[in-house]
């Protein structure tokens, strides 16, 4: 007697979860800054958004959250993507013994990164010195960045897409830039939170960079085996690909219609 395989449901794993969690709690954090800065409208304030005593509270809690999860990610961790590891030496597994012949990704790429968040920032930074926005939306789009951030990892990367072209977050180049990037807009507002939150982003990212040019054949998956798929138990890039399905089935079912409409008429 056959019995007929059953496929079983894809299991998320424990930096899938992860992720999704951070996802949920940033989001709620958002909303909840956003909820804050609509009411201090509402009701009119004149002082600043953060010398409103309620206001200033909250910008300690994101401080400590983002100070916190920003610190952690010198560190090497059981919870963490291996994409944000990899330049740690316990990280590396060779290919093999032989000399290997260490080939970066075009640089060019990474400018191109570079260029556009610039661009992006910089009429965020014109916007707030010409008063158009205020020091809340700031902190609004900062957080904002965090939520997208998990977007990228779990469901779609403009970045990895568009520019870099790499296979998926484990092999991407400017995985450890996340925190830099996030804190972007806070470098307008020249107060000791938001200043030092992009210091620490900032320090981050050297420190990436350095280990880089030192040791860029832990950041390769064709120099470091535990970067490659079969190595791979985190599975981020089952969330993206299962989109990308979901989606083309959408395409195809949307299409069929229009094409049964056609022939009625």
């Amino acid at each position: 007697m056959k019995y007929k395989k059953v496929r079983q449901p894809l299991k998320i794993s424990k930096v899938s979860a992860m992720h999704f969690g951070k996802l949920v709690g940033r989001a709620l954090l958002f909303l909840g800054v956003l909820a804050l800065y609509i009411i201090y409208h509402v009701n009119g304030n004149e002082l600043p958004f953060l010398e409103i005593k309620l206001n200033y509270i909250v910008l300690v809690v994101i401080w400590g959250i983002y100070a916190l999860e920003t610190f952690l990610r010198f560190f090497p961790s059981k919870f963490e993507s291996r994409g944000c590891q990899k330049q740690f030496a316990h990280q590396y597994k060779p290919v093999s013994n032989e000399k290997m012949v260490v080939e970066k990704p075009a640089s060019w790429r990474t400018v191109l990164v570079i260029v556009s968040w610039v661009i992006l920032n910089s009429v965020f930074g014109v916007l707030y010195y010409t008063h158009v926005i205020d020091e809340g939306i700031l902190i609004l789009i900062s957080i904002l960045y965090s939520v997208c951030d998990m977007i990228c990892i779990l469901f779609f990367c403009p970045f990895q897409v568009w520019m870099l072209k790499n296979k998926c977050c484990t092999t991407c180049r400017i995985y450890n830039w996340d925190f830099i990037m996030m804190f972007t807009p806070l470098v307008f507002i020249f107060n000791p939170f938001t200043l030092s939150l992009f210091a620490l982003g900032a320090t981050l990212l050297i420190v990436w960079e350095i280990l880089y040019a030192k040791h860029p054949e832990r950041f390769l998956e064709s120099t470091n085996s535990s970067l490659q798929c079969p190595n791979c138990n985190e599975k981020l890039c089952a969330h993206k690909k299962n989109l990308q399905k979901f989606l083309q089935k959408m395409q195809q079912e949307i299409r069929a219609k229009q094409k049964l409409e056609s022939k009625k008429k």
